[in-house]
C-alpha cells in the first residue's frame, strides 16, 4: 500500500495509502486517463493499465473485490 509515494501525472499528490476505486477512477479520468486493460496480480489481486494521451502509461493495483487502489505508478 504505497498510493502516496508515487506521483501520477496530471493529479495531485496522493495523501494516503489507499483510496476508494470510485475515487481514483473519477480522478483518473478527469486527467484525461483512459483504462487499456486489466489482468489478475499477485495476491488475488487485479493490475490495471491507464493510458493518456500525453503522459505515460499508468498501472494500478486494486484490492481482490476491486473496491480500493492500493498503488499507482508510471510505467
Amino acid at each position: 500500500m504505497t498510493l502516496e509515494k508515487h506521483q501520477i501525472q496530471g493529479i495531485p499528490q496522493f495523501k494516503c495509502k489507499v483510496i476508494d476505486s470510485s475515487q481514483f477512477e473519477e480522478m483518473m479520468q478527469k486527467a484525461g486517463y483512459f483504462i487499456m486493460g486489466s489482468s489478475p496480480a499477485q495476491g488475488n489481486r487485479i493490475k490495471v493499465w491507464w493510458t493518456h494521451t500525453e503522459y505515460q502509461r499508468v498501472e494500478s493495483i486494486y484490492s481482490p473485490d476491486k473496491t480500493k487502489v492500493t498503488t499507482a505508478y508510471h510505467v
